[in-house]
């Protein structure tokens, strides 16, 4: 922990590490939450695309890109002091002070002049380029001299304070925000946005100092709870008590079902880094059963938790109870070949990542997945595909070139039986991970479902990755008591559905997700899939060959009469919604229940065949290899892969 704060301090956000284009959207994220895209201004500079990104981050002034990106907008962290030929001005979103404390902030110098000019800040002089921007630590207190002082009074007003004391009688999420939308927490919290840019914090019983105005005060406990809101006039001086408790939407452990996420970073970068009771009091806060923190690395060698690992694997963390247990796990890294989470691991395993800065891409993914098995985890790829994909699409997309954290090698591994799950609910794209997803066990891989949010706790402003952990969720259905090895198991059986937020429930024939039913053709089977939540617009019931039946949230129900062996997911979704933190809307999906022992199905078999081919390509353009050997072992793997598929097509020739 002293050493990130020492990171922090030397380097800010970024804590040093090497500028690649992820690490250049950390560090601009703070001011590029609310739909401005920094990926646009980056390629509109360069002039480029992202292939261009990848090899020219060293060109980029990150500072102009925020402000290009941000078009004019002023921002509650970042006012913008406009220096144009007419004069100059501050533009800011006005914050409410509720002592003489000088506010800390950033400020934008963007330039519309056709010379470089100079802007000093308390005796400091910033050169600012023409036309270009600078982005300059301040306060209220300071003196900013742009060819004459610069009023800095439109930063702040004040306000009579008060107090509130929060009460649920459980730890909880709360918001509370004033009339124009700041956020007010406790004293120590961090100041976090979610990615609908709400302020909140966890815990139960707290204090926050006020401003004596109308303020609006929200408390949530995670998807299982809806959320329950007031609006509060405390009198200045006053300490108004405010008893607010979220309401239940389902109970999953009632069920026997377990809900979690299996990727969450303690620290990784950031500005405010995390300590482990900050994850006990996220992890309550949420009601989420089951935490894996990874520890991983960002673009060097240096592993962020690391030593948490090696302290606590093969034990639960501290807070664990009987309802929830928290773990240390690994994210392995690889931008070329993806990313892959462990979970329950044993021990700590002798490989993190590959093929970043001078490092080469040494062995495939397939090493250290069987590593981490070994050591007792549960393994699943994370945050696979980020372009649009749709059922009909070929898999092009999904394996196009560049080093983008796709999850390329899942093709392979799942046909080697080294893989466990995909994370179909993660933060980039659902649909086509859906579909990825699908298209692998119509080709006779068994994986589950699985979700991974990659929240970050030590990163406070940046969309999904400051949102709290557990905002998307793979539920597992767990044979007794929870635990570990319980939660692990049921995950390798498939007995998971993962979700934005709605319950989603799939039967056949009084069976769930990861049962097998030993169909025969000719034998008819009633499928009924069940949503609870308000966010949910349209369900849907899928076999291998697409759409069975589609209607509205609730009960949707159907008959299969078996042709040839397939199986049945459920899926949900719905547009945008408060309650579900993906910038694509709601969505939930099962895992399979199989009808036949072995699901083949030559299409999808020809579509991972295909995805072989473009891997192949991919790794001759942007591999990174020390010798013929290294590009050997790869293809040599991949062989093996094309030839699990090669007798699965046959296979489906024979039937």
């Amino acid at each position: 922990m002293h050493e990130y704060l020492r990171l922090l301090d030397r380097h800010g956000v970024t804590w040093g590490e090497e500028l690649i284009p992820y690490v250049g959207e950390v560090r601009t994220s703070a001011y590029l939450m609310n739909g401005h895209d920094y990926w646009s201004a980056c390629f509109r500079q360069l002039d480029g695309a992202r292939r261009d990104l990848d090899a020219r981050m060293g060109e980029l002034d990150l500072d102009r890109v925020v402000r290009d990106a941000l078009g004019g907008a002023v921002l509650d962290n970042l006012p913008a002091l406009r220096l144009t030929p007419e004069g100059n001005r501050l533009e800011a979103r006005t914050l409410a002070v509720l002592d003489d404390t000088p506010l800390m902030t950033m400020l934008l110098l963007d330039s519309a002049l056709a010379e470089e000019t100079t802007v000093t800040v308390d005796g400091v002089a910033h050169v600012v380029p023409a036309g270009g921007a600078r982005l300059v630590a301040i306060t209220s207190a300071a003196t900013v001299i742009a060819g004459g002082r610069i009023d800095l009074g439109p930063l702040t007003r004040w306000a009579p304070a008060a107090r509130l004391r929060l009460r649920a009688g459980f730890p909880c999420r709360w918001t509370v925000t004033g009339a124009d939308g700041q956020g007010w927490y406790p004293p120590g919290a961090v100041p976090a946005l979610d990615a609908h840019l709400r302020p909140y914090f966890h815990g139960d019983d707290l204090v926050a100092d006020v401003p004596a105005e109308r303020l609006t005060v929200s408390v949530t406990r995670g998807m299982e709870y809806d959320s329950a809101t007031v609006a509060v006039s405390p009198a200045p001086g006053e300490e108004l008590t405010v008893e607010l408790t979220p309401g239940r939407l389902y109970d999953a452990a009632a069920r026997g079902w377990y809900g979690g996420d299996l990727h969450v970073h303690l620290n990784w970068m950031g500005d405010v880094p995390a300590a482990p009771d900050r994850a006990a009091a996220a992890q309550s806060g949420e009601d989420l059963h089951v935490l894996n923190l990874v520890a991983g690395n960002v673009a060097g060698e240096r592993v962020y938790d690391r030593e948490l690992l090696e302290e606590w694997a093969g034990r639960d963390l501290p807070w664990s109870d009987e309802g929830h247990v928290a773990r240390f796990g690994v994210e392995y890294r690889n931008d070329l070949l993806g990313h892959f989470s462990a979970f329950g691991l044993t021990g700590v395993p002798t490989r993190f990542h590959s093929g970043f800065g001078d490092d080469h891409d040494r062995h495939p993914n397939s090493d250290p997945l069987a590593e981490a098995r070994a050591l007792g985890a549960v393994t699943g790829y994370g945050h696979p595909f980020h372009a649009d994909l749709n059922d009909t699409d070929p898999p092009d997309l999904a394996v196009a070139a560049g080093r983008n954290c796709s999850a390329r090698e899942i093709v392979v591994d799942a046909a080697l039986g080294l893989v466990d799950s995909l994370d179909v609910l993660n933060h980039s794209s659902v649909q086509a991970t859906a579909v990825v997803y699908r298209r692998l066990i119509g080709a006779g891989n068994r994986l589950a479902v699985t979700a991974g949010t990659d929240a970050v706790l030590s990163i406070s402003r940046r969309g999904t990755a400051s949102s709290p952990p557990g905002w998307e969720r793979v539920y597992a259905r767990v044979d007794g008591p929870l635990s570990v090895s319980s939660f692990a198991e049921a995950v390798r059986r498939g007995r998971t559905f993962a979700t934005t937020g709605p319950w989603l429930e799939l039967d056949v024939d009084g069976h769930g997700p990861g049962d097998t039913i030993r169909a025969t053709p000719g034998d008819t089977v009633t499928i009924t899939a069940r949503t609870v939540g308000p966010e949910v617009e349209w369900l849907q019931l899928r076999t291998a060959d697409g759409v069975l039946a589609e209607g509205g949230p609730g009960v949707l129900a159907a008959e299969l009469t078996v042709r040839a062996p397939t199986y049945v997911v459920a899926v949900a979704g719905g547009g945008p919604h408060p309650r579900s933190m993906h910038p694509a809307g709601v969505y939930a999906h099962t895992s399979p229940v199989y009808l036949g022992d072995h699901v083949v199905r030559r299409a999808d078999v020809e579509w991972c065949l295909r995805w072989l081919d473009l891997l192949e390509r991919v790794l001759d353009t942007d591999g990174k290899w020390a010798s013929p050997e290294q590009r050997a072992t790869h293809r040599e793997l991949h062989e093996r892969a094309r030839q699990v598929y090669l007798a699965r097509l046959r296979e489906t020739d024979e039937g």
